[in-house]
């Protein structure tokens, strides 16, 4: 993956709905400390300095959002609900979420020993992304995106949906309302072998819920369960 093509950053921003006004600070995000053993350009940087401060600011907008959502919670409990939703597991999901492994920058060791689907590597590179918007934008973008990415994890009881995928998610979500199954199409194919877009649109039982594209039609389907989740959100007054 050549991260020199402005094409695939553009495709990460449009993901993260944010376009970064210095891009090298994406680049530094997205660049795993294999790979700078095998880089000739020895002014790149690894994401470990990005991944610690990320840590930070999502500790910070998470405390704020789960103290907005949960205003009867004891200290105690919110911090149970915190670490779960940071523990590498669920942010290794939301990396999943965004396709973020297929943006790493990473040596060949690391390529070859299936790098790009390591929880730990997923998880520190969204932590290093997440302070790469804040670093770039200030906090208003950074917060937007936690609240993108770990507010439909939380229900109005409170409980955390961790680890999950959003099809499993929204799957759980509609049949403990009593309904069936969701059900996923694909739409719509465009481009090139090599450059396909799937669109994939889901529905429960004949009302259309959302819409998603991906480079894949798991990309795209995992695309259309989130856009699902957060119409539900805005519907129960949660997002």
């Amino acid at each position: 993956m050549d991260m020199r093509d402005n094409g695939l950053l553009a495709e990460l921003e449009d993901s993260i709905d944010y376009t970064f006004k210095d891009r090298r600070l994406l680049y530094e995000a997205l660049t795993h400390r294999s790979y700078l053993n095998e880089a000739a350009d020895r002014t790149l940087r690894d994401n470990e300095r990005l991944e610690f401060f990320g840590d930070t600011v999502l500790d910070f907008f998470l405390s704020a959002l789960l103290m907005e959502r949960l205003p009867d919670s004891r200290e105690g409990e919110l911090t149970r609900m915190r670490s779960s939703l940071v523990d590498e597991e669920s942010l290794a999901g939301v990396a999943r979420s965004l396709g973020l492994g297929e943006y790493l920058l990473l040596g060949r060791g690391e390529e070859k020993s299936g790098g790009r689907e390591k929880r730990s590597i997923l998880a520190d590179a969204y932590e290093a992304l997440l302070a790469a918007v804040y670093l770039d934008g200030g906090m208003r973008p950074a917060r937007r995106l936690v609240k993108t990415h770990f507010g439909h994890l939380l229900t109005g009881k409170g409980h955390a949906s961790c680890g999950k995928d959003h099809k499993t998610q929204f799957q759980e979500l509609v049949q403990a309302r009593g309904k069936q199954a969701p059900i996923y199409a694909v739409t719509e194919t465009e481009g090139p072998d090599h450059e396909r877009l799937f669109t994939v649109v889901v529905a429960v039982e004949g009302e259309f819920m959302g819409v998603g594209n991906g480079r894949s039609k798991k990309e795209a389907a995992q695309a259309a369960a989130r856009a699902a989740l957060e119409r539900l959100a805005r519907e129960s007054g949660t997002g």
